[in-house]
């Protein structure tokens, strides 16, 4: 390959790297997340847990159903741009809740999303909310 063709190879790396590493949290703190469909909402946090390697996505929450109906949480995850299976990690029938405690390795180009369907397949389901953009919303400003 030829001189000026890996320059280019490697200034292009490094910017798509720059940009990658920019959305990355510089503290490992909790952020919240929600989502709804029908009579379930699903909230909690997520937080990175870093690693000498990898690091890890803890998800954890709540989901809360208040109609008759089941409704299970699903998450959606993309590694290095290669989109994983849809993962359902908590169902909840009838009036209630159960518990979300999700993990999973992460890396810069790591994106996901989490969102409710009804029942326990993804036939009618809510829209999807990002689990991985930083942050997840923005922290609610505090009255001095």
């Amino acid at each position: 390959m030829p001189s000026h063709m890996l320059k280019t190879a490697a200034v292009a790396l490094a910017s798509t790297s720059a940009v990658l590493l920019s959305g990355t949290p510089s503290s490992a703190a909790d952020v919240q997340w929600n989502v709804a469909h029908g009579t379930a909402t699903a909230q909690g946090t997520r937080t990175i847990q870093k690693g000498p390697l990898n690091s890890t996505l803890v998800v954890r929450g709540e989901l809360t159903n208040t109609g008759n109906d089941c409704y299970s949480v699903w998450f959606q995850f993309t590694h290095d741009f290669v989109p994983g299976p849809t993962i359902k990690q908590a169902t909840q029938c009838g009036p209630g809740s159960a518990p979300i405690d999700f993990r999973t390795t992460t890396r810069p180009t790591t994106t996901g999303s989490v969102f409710i369907c009804k029942g326990e397949t993804r036939e009618d389901c809510g829209d999807r909310r990002s689990i991985t953009s930083w942050p997840v919303q923005k922290p609610t400003p505090r009255n001095s």
